[in-house]
């Protein structure tokens, strides 16, 4: 597999340190608010990333974390009258529910900086005590200037971070690069006992710490949004390559933007859309189809349309498991043929490549619905298809649409007896030649919210998308 590493700016082949595992990490959400659907982007995609790695036998560990102490999240709590804490676990709570709705898989852990801070306040020290950070005033600050490769992910030289940033006035800052580790505690916030006095950590230490303790020094891939590539995860690798003496990750990945009609989503541009309202609007599964359906390092656009165009796709795919399913029924004995097992294994193999060619899901999706073509074509033809076709072509398209995380809302319902009834009473007054009786049996079953069809196969129902 070859990834885009945003450290090297090309492709690589993907190596993990430990043949057979692969560690990631993914930066998780400041629990204030809903997510918003830019936020749902990188959770849909780097699961599918996770699935996929899966797939092809590796052993994943995939940590994400809660930033549950934050100036959003204490203002918010100030504004209610209740405690942070109350703040951020009704967030975490509100966000595990979109991401199940979206079919994301929980992190083998997920970390909360308010649990962690006995690992924060280590790894600040160590850089405080080997001269990479200093205090001020009961903050915490790094010494940009101390790390010689800073810049080295945004591809910025420091001299021309510098002469875009903001000089303070009055600042306590030996530089106006260094950035806060620790922050001395205000009236009114949650504080924690350090060396320097109370007071709650910067944003950035936070990844670097909870990286360090549940999967080491270096890990094989760090991932979010192209928005946190500097400063957040400029500072992150800064912190850790000085705390730890070693590579923090080898590999970075990073999705692009989300537009809304072509704009920048912004509350000042009143386009802003929370994950729960669209998913209650258009369902959770068209998001997740859109937030795949093109590379995802590409710019990708919310509209209206382009969520139904995605619906419109999932009910291709859906209708397909259902010529399957009724195909099923009407198979006839008989194995796989060598060329359509040939067949079979060119689906496979060029999903796999399109995958192995950085998470390529846009190409891997074409296949799948020319896997869906190929499919329709067989189980509706006029032969009924064998057993071994039906059961062989099921499994594989079950199995890449899994990859993907799809195909997961619509669950199988029985068809109701009543129907059953209706539709044996229609046979049967099509059998006496009573077509008009027919038909008005049709139409009540039609007002029941299902279809009957006369295939090659025989009578098939089924129920109304």
């Amino acid at each position: 597999m070859k990834i885009y590493n945003t450290l090297t700016r090309e492709k690589q082949e993907f190596v993990p340190i430990t043949p057979g595992k692969v560690k990631i990490y993914a930066c998780g959400p400041t629990v204030y608010n809903l997510i918003h659907i830019g936020n749902a982007r990188p959770i849909c995609v780097f699961d599918t990333l996770r699935r996929y790695l899966t797939y092809r036998g590796y052993e994943v560990e995939f940590v994400q974390n809660f930033t549950d102490v934050d100036d959003k999240i204490i203002k918010r709590a100030n504004e209610e009258g209740v405690q942070s804490s109350v703040i951020s676990e009704r967030y975490i709570a509100e966000y595990l529910k979109d991401a199940h709705a979206l079919n994301v898989m929980d992190a083998t852990v997920h970390p909360k900086v308010t649990q962690n801070m006995g690992e924060i306040i280590k790894i600040v020290k160590t850089l405080v005590d080997n001269g990479f950070a200093y205090e001020a005033n009961g903050d915490v600050y790094f010494r940009t200037h101390r790390f010689s490769e800073y810049g080295k992910l945004s591809h910025m030289p420091l001299e021309d971070l510098e002469a875009g940033a903001r000089i303070e006035v009055n600042s306590v800052k030996e530089d106006p690069m260094d950035f806060a580790l620790w922050k001395a505690s205000k009236p009114g916030e949650p504080s924690w006992k350090s060396p320097w006095g109370e007071g709650r950590p910067g944003w950035h230490i936070e990844c670097s710490a909870m990286v360090r303790k549940f999967l080491g020094e270096t890990i094989d891939i760090h991932c979010g949004g192209q928005d946190l590539i500097f400063p957040h995860h400029e500072n992150e690798i800064a912190q850790s390559e000085c705390a730890n003496g070693a590579p923090f990750a080898n590999y970075w990945m990073h999705n692009g933007y989300i537009n809304i009609d072509n704009k920048k989503m912004s509350k000042s541009l009143g386009n802003f859309i929370t994950t729960r309202a669209a998913g209650e609007q258009f369902g959770y599964e068209p998001l997740r189809l859109l937030m795949i359906q093109a590379h995802y390092r590409s710019q990708i656009n919310y509209t209206q349309e382009i969520v139904e165009s995605c619906a419109a796709s999932l009910e291709r795919l859906y209708n397909c498991r259902a010529n399957i399913d009724f195909a099923k029924q009407h198979a006839v004995d008989g194995e796989l043929s060598a060329e359509q097992r040939e067949t079979l294994e060119s689906f496979r193999t060029r999903f796999i490549e399109a995958m192995d060619d950085d998470l390529n899901t846009a190409d891997a999706l074409s296949v799948i619905f020319d896997l869906v073509r190929e499919i329709n074509t067989n189980v509706q033809s006029s032969e009924a298809p064998t057993k071994g076709y039906v059961e062989a072509f099921s499994g594989l398209f079950e199995e890449l649409t899994g990859v993907l995380g799809l195909l997961y809302q619509k669950k199988e319902e029985p068809i109701p007896q009543e129907i059953l009834d209706l539709v044996q009473a229609r046979a049967d007054a099509r059998k006496a030649k009573n077509f008009a009786l027919a038909d008005q049996i049709r139409d009540e079953i039609a007002q029941k919210g299902y279809v009957v069809e006369e295939t090659r196969q025989g009578t098939r129902i089924s129920k109304k998308g």
